[in-house]
């Protein structure tokens, strides 16, 4: 079943393309023709590039890992903070941080520096400083949120990258490649495909097509966590079945053993002669 259709992209405006001089050639097996000097893109292969897209990503959540959503762009950075978090996944909407990826472990120390100013603030540490020292503190703090506050939880690098405009955000590209991170991308006909994973061909710049594919794809990512649910349910009622049966196993002879001794005191019992009545005077 197909997570998309031609009708829906072509409502959100997916198929718009950018002029027809600023196109990447490597673009070209995407595109459909030229109005107007402008690229269309030919949303039948975007539907299908889309399903590709949305099952592999379904996948990747079904396996407990995580996906960072990249997207810096200003009219569409709202929405994918919006998508993120509903299916709980970290994502990157204002400066990419170089090294993210490659010096993951500085970035880590910057997120916990900020979870250390928290603690100290809340246990009243902090009550003593002046109220310079405290403004400094408060910014550097307003900082960090700002830039690291949406992978605050993002313990480890993650499994793979949802990009939108894989032009704008070519640092986060070049390092997930480095690393063998997987690379979903949103990519324009201004852009080059050759890096990206998996590439999903439509118009990365108006919100609505960045909506419609991003609703496409975090819906697969939602059923895969589920599923993983569903699967811990599951593998949970059967260890604990097995532990019954191990248990009712384990008792069985136990039952059996004193089955055993109790009918050996009753044939021992009706073996032994019966006492002799007294003798009457």
């Amino acid at each position: 079943m197909a997570r998309t259709n031609f009708d829906q992209l072509l409502q959100a405006g997916c198929h718009f393309g950018h002029l027809k001089r600023k196109w990447n050639p490597a673009m070209a097996p995407y595109i459909y023709c030229e109005r107007n000097g402008i690229h269309i893109i030919d949303l039948h292969k975007t539907v299908m590039k889309i399903d590709e897209a949305a099952e592999a990503l379904k996948n990747i959540a079904r396996q407990g890992k995580r996906i960072l959503f990249v997207g810096t762009k200003k009219q569409t950075k709202e929405l994918i903070a919006e998508k993120a978090t509903s299916i709980n996944m970290p994502y990157v909407i204002e400066r990419w941080p170089g090294g993210m990826l490659t010096n993951f472990p500085t970035i880590r120390k910057a997120v916990k520096k900020m979870t250390n100013i928290d603690k100290l603030m809340s246990d009243g540490t902090f009550g003593n400083l002046s109220k310079r020292e405290l403004l400094q503190i408060t910014r550097q703090r307003a900082k960090l949120e700002k830039n690291l506050g949406s992978i605050s939880d993002m313990t480890r690098q993650p499994s793979a990258l949802f990009v939108v405009d894989v032009m704008k955000e070519n640092i986060a590209v070049k390092e997930a490649n480095r690393l063998g991170i997987p690379v979903f991308g949103i990519v324009d006909t201004n852009s080059d495909p050759k890096n990206i994973d998996f590439v999903i061909p439509a118009n990365d710049d108006a919100k609505d097509s960045v909506e419609a594919i991003l609703n496409a794809c975090c819906a697969a990512i939602a059923e895969g966590i589920e599923e993983r649910k569903v699967e811990k349910a599951d593998e949970k009622a059967s260890e604990a079945q097995t532990e019954t049966e191990a248990e009712v196993l384990d008792e069985a002879p136990k039952r059996a053993t004193g089955a055993r001794k109790s009918r050996k005191a009753e044939v021992a019992e009706e073996a032994a002669p019966a006492e002799e009545a007294p003798a009457a005077e």
